[in-house]
């Protein structure tokens, strides 16, 4: 997601824009803009909490200091172990 969201803005939309075309608009296009898209009191969402502003630079969406998903907050460090026991196990493989 990351690298399309940075091909976006060299193609020429803003990062707002490019944020957009991965969250709202797609909502929009499925008709669930009512329960997705953006964070507000009632709806459902996953989050992803920046170390830094994209919309100052979109490569600043890889800074992720901790993701929030289904209710659960999970740091960065929990991340890192989670995705090193994935990479442990398909080494093992």
């Amino acid at each position: 997601m990351h690298d399309e969201l940075e091909l976006l803005v060299q193609a020429g939309l803003t990062p707002l824009e490019a944020i957009q075309t991965a969250t709202i608009n797609p909502a929009k296009f499925l008709g669930l803009e009512k329960s997705f898209g953006t964070i507000e009191k009632g709806k459902q969402a996953d989050l992803v909490l920046l170390e830094a502003n994209p919309l100052e630079n979109i490569a600043n969406t890889k800074k992720i200091f901790a993701v929030i998903v289904n209710g659960r907050y999970l740091s960065n460090e929990m991340l890192q172990r989670m995705l090193a026991d994935v990479e442990s196990i398909a080494n093992k493989k």
